[in-house]
């Protein structure tokens, strides 16, 4: 189990996730622990179907875990009822969709669109108007969201969910559809955000990203494989019955899935058995 910090802006304890399927059941997550600390910014990676947009998902209260629990400001979830879930969802925490046309309301302005997000959270709307600016959409402010390309969505979206600064910051892919330029531009919000006391997660497979974050959570087959902060090694996670999972380029030393294990000085030593093929 991850340790439940009380000033943590989410904790994430043995969440699992399984979806009904034609043919059977998908797990999509198999047992997630983490905690994600206000004043960061965590890059989610992995690759497609690894878990990371069901683990913001469940983040975002937008889903429910069929295992597991999620907690928001050391507040348990599972129990809370659907009123108390919109309630916290509304003032706390803020979701940027990878489809730029679903997180913005398309009737209304930019400027509309940023001083709804301000009354849920207590931002203010000079807040909103800094924030197109900072984003590049200063001139767009009157225009309908509807009229607004993917790209410039996309930005007011990240704009939406940073206004108030949130408990949590949950994007997908958010800089996915943007060109270098407009990516620094969001990146760089996303960072301000986090260093105003947010807790920003982001699914991501842009390399910027990743190298703009304080700590990197891999995922793969739905549970945590790595955990990196900037600047530190990886380190793997280990579960609670004593499964390890190890990187992609450490598996490659074990093609028949063995290994033996001997203890040496204090350290756990894994190497592929002799008789290997």
């Amino acid at each position: 189990m991850a340790r439940t910090d009380p000033e943590a802006a989410a904790t994430c304890a043995g969440l699992v996730r399984i979806y009904p399927t034609a043919t059977g059941e998908t797990h999509a997550l198999r047992g997630v622990d983490a905690e994600f600390d206000r004043h960061s910014l965590t890059a989610l990676t992995g690759p497609s179907g690894s878990g990371k947009s069901t683990l913001l998902a469940l983040l975002a209260l937008r889903d429910r875990p069929s295992g597991g629990e999620v907690a928001v400001l050391g507040r348990p979830t599972s129990t809370m009822g659907p009123a108390d879930r919109r309630r916290l969802s509304r003032r706390s925490i803020a979701w940027v969709p990878q489809r730029p046309t679903d997180g913005v309301f398309a009737h209304l302005t930019a400027r509309q669109n940023l001083e709804q997000s301000a009354r849920w959270r207590g931002g203010t709307d000079a807040e909103g108007v800094d924030l197109l600016g900072r984003l590049g959409l200063g001139d767009r402010a009157s225009v309908l969201a509807a009229r607004l390309s993917g790209g410039e969505q996309q930005r007011l979206a990240v704009a939406c969910a940073c206004v108030g600064t949130p408990t949590l910051v949950l994007c997908d892919e958010p800089t996915a559809e943007l060109d270098e330029e407009t990516a620094a531009l969001v990146l760089g919000e996303l960072r301000r955000t986090a260093e105003a006391g947010s807790a920003v997660v982001v699914a991501t497979h842009d390399p910027d990203a990743v190298a703009a974050s304080d700590r990197v959570v891999a995922l793969r087959h739905g549970v945590v494989s790595t955990e990196r902060r900037a600047g530190a090694e990886a380190r793997a996670t280990i579960d609670p019955t004593g499964r390890v999972q190890l990187p992609p380029e450490a598996l490659l030393l074990f093609p028949d899935r063995r290994a033996t294990l001997r203890l040496e000085g204090g350290r756990v030593v894994l190497e592929p058995p002799e008789d290997a093929s």
